[in-house]
């Protein structure tokens, strides 16, 4: 055991983080990732310094544990972006548009379609025809406002 860590190289320690990162695309959960990155930044500064076998897997070591805040200082720094605000949140992208009745609003309720759904509506007695602005969402059911 104590040959095959002796023999550890510049080359081995690039090829394990290459490995490493491949399998992170395989498995996603940005574990692999700073592990393979630990390996990369091993394996670099044996290019430049022939460091014996411990000190090589001290700086692994070293690095993979420092990875940890790092990744998570960097996380946190970035707010996620969230470029579908509605996504399971349907009826509230409504909120503020212009429909036409389907079927009159009759002692505070009626309908209007939207696209292939039938919502139902509530709101003052309105004709149907009558354009109505959708102003609050509660669940399946969208209150209106004569437009």
């Amino acid at each position: 055991m104590t040959d095959m860590f002796a023999t550890l190289g510049t080359w081995n320690w690039l090829i394990f983080g290459f490995v490493l990162m491949g399998l992170e695309l395989l498995a996603p959960g940005i574990f692999l990732f700073w592990l393979g990155l630990a390996a990369l930044l091993v394996g670099l500064v044996s290019f430049a310094f022939q460091p014996s076998w411990q000190a090589q897997l001290l700086m692994f070591a070293i690095f993979a544990v420092a990875a940890v805040p790092a990744w998570r200082r960097l996380a946190r720094a970035q707010p996620a972006a969230d470029d579908s605000p509605f996504l399971n949140k349907r009826a509230e992208a409504l909120v503020g548009r212009v429909f036409t009745l389907e079927k009159p609003i009759v002692d505070g309720t009626g309908t209007v379609r939207i696209d292939d759904t039938i919502w139902r509506v509530a709101g003052p007695d309105t004709p149907a025809g009558t354009k109505v602005k959708v102003v609050h969402v509660d669940g399946a059911n969208l209150t209106v406002a004569a437009a």
